[in-house]
């Protein structure tokens, strides 16, 4: 882990001292959905595999990764990841060997479908933003439409208006810091009151912060391209990551937001 950081930290000066990315030119050139044009979004069907993980599913729902979810290769999650949402190398190698060993695999051999990553207390927890405990719902590859409703319309934020006095997206409206905060916290709360097996460890709850932090991050907060994500696990048409940075969003930037959130 300590090489892993080390790597992080000159990928993060490189990014400070190096041209951002140009709007539209996110996603590389070779890879599905530069430019905006992602692959077809097929819903999952009856026996597809889904996980407690929006960005993953959202990525099999458009054939980026296998639409069945099913033996996907942990270097597969690695680079699809970094393509898509423009993390740092560093990052979209630090989470797939994470969850290898979770599930007690090999990150260079070895695969998995994206049920098995649900497991408890791995990286699905307690208390999430959008999925009902697993006391409740043992399904984790289903969002809690309600949860997610209720998420978005807390939203406070406003996109600041263009030179043209248009504002950018399609409302306007942004989740901020202190919404996902607040919602967390109450998230927190009722599943404490509700889940007689309720658990949140320190860890869990850092992590529960790093999924908030990836709407602000890599979604801008932006409820037009939200709700469609979380609620269809759909990337909008014409959609790139917010985060332009050459080498992507590395695993020290991202604290920057995950850390004042939690």
């Amino acid at each position: 882990d300590t090489l892993i950081f080390i790597w992080d930290f000159f990928l993060t000066l490189i990014n400070i001292v190096t041209p951002s990315l140009k709007l539209g030119h996110v996603v590389p050139a070779k890879h599905l959905g530069a430019g905006g044009r992602w692959p077809e979004y097929v819903p999952p069907g009856e026996n597809d595999s889904r996980s407690a993980c929006p960005m993953l599913n959202a990525l099999a729902n458009h054939g980026i990764l296998p639409h069945d979810g099913k033996n996907i290769s942990f270097k597969a999650m690695n680079t699809t990841v970094r393509s898509t949402y423009n993390f740092a190398p560093s990052f979209c190698y630090f989470v797939p060997n994470y969850m290898a060993g979770i599930l007690k695999k090999n990150y260079s051999k070895d695969t998995f479908d994206l049920a098995e990553i649900s497991v408890h207390n791995g990286i699905e927890h307690d208390a999430s933003l959008t999925r009902e405990d697993t006391f409740c719902q043992l399904d984790q590859g289903k969002p809690h439409i309600p949860f997610i409703e209720e998420l978005l319309g807390s939203a406070s934020g406003k996109e600041l208006k263009s030179k043209t006095g248009a504002e950018d997206g399609n409302d306007g409206i942004l989740l901020t810091s202190d919404d996902l905060a607040r919602y967390s916290a109450k998230r927190r709360a009722e599943a404490k009151s509700r889940n007689p097996d309720f658990s949140l460890s320190t860890f869990h709850k850092r992590f529960g912060s790093s999924n908030s932090a990836t709407l602000l991050r890599i979604f801008d907060g932006k409820i037009s391209d939200l709700r469609p994500f979380l609620i269809e696990e759909r990337i909008p048409e014409g959609w790139e990551p917010s985060v332009r940075s050459r080498l992507g969003l590395t695993v020290a930037m991202f604290n920057l937001t995950v850390l004042p959130l939690e």
